[in-house]
C-alpha cells in the first residue's frame, strides 16, 4: 500500500477511536456512492455527523483541515444527500473535519465541530441543505 493511502488509513483509524471515546457511534467509514465518499459517517446523539478526515505525517504545511475547500464541501454535501436518501431517515446533519498529525508516538487529534455549512451549489444554484441542521 501506498505511504499516503496508508497514513490516510492510519488517521481515519484513529479518528474513528478518537470518536467512540467521546460518545459517536460510527455507521459508516469510506461510504462511497457514485465517485462521492465520505470517510466517516457517525451519529451523536441525534445527530448524523459528515466527518472529513485529514491526516499528515508532519506540520511543515498548511493545516490539513486547509485542504477541505469549496468544490470538497459540495462533494460532502452531495455524499450526505445521497446518505440520508438510502437512510431514510429525518436527521439533523452536521459536518465535521478531525486533523490527525501522525507525527509522533500517538497521534494528535483536532476536531472542527460544525466546520462548514451546506450552502447553494455554485453549478446548480440549490439552496441550502433539505435536511435540519443543529
Amino acid at each position: 500500500m501506498a505511504m499516503h493511502l496508508r497514513t490516510g488509513a492510519e488517521g481515519e483509524q484513529a479518528a474513528c477511536h478518537w470518536l467512540e471515546q467521546r460518545g459517536y457511534r460510527i455507521e459508516a467509514r469510506n461510504w462511497r456512492h457514485g465517485r462521492l465518499e465520505v470517510d466517516i459517517v457517525a451519529r451523536h446523539g441525534r445527530t448524523l455527523v459528515i466527518v472529513e478526515v485529514k491526516t499528515r505525517r508532519s506540520d511543515r504545511y498548511d493545516g490539513p483541515a486547509d485542504a477541505v475547500g469549496p468544490a470538497k464541501q459540495r462533494n460532502l454535501y452531495r455524499a450526505a444527500e445521497a446518505y440520508l436518501d438510502a437512510l431514510g431517515e429525518d436527521i439533523a446533519v452536521r459536518f465535521d473535519i478531525i486533523t490527525v498529525w501522525m507525527d509522533g508516538a500517538a497521534p494528535r487529534i483536532e476536531h472542527l465541530e460544525d466546520a462548514f455549512y451546506p450552502t447553494p451549489d455554485e453549478e446548480t444554484d440549490e439552496g441550502p441543505a433539505p435536511w435540519p441542521t443543529r
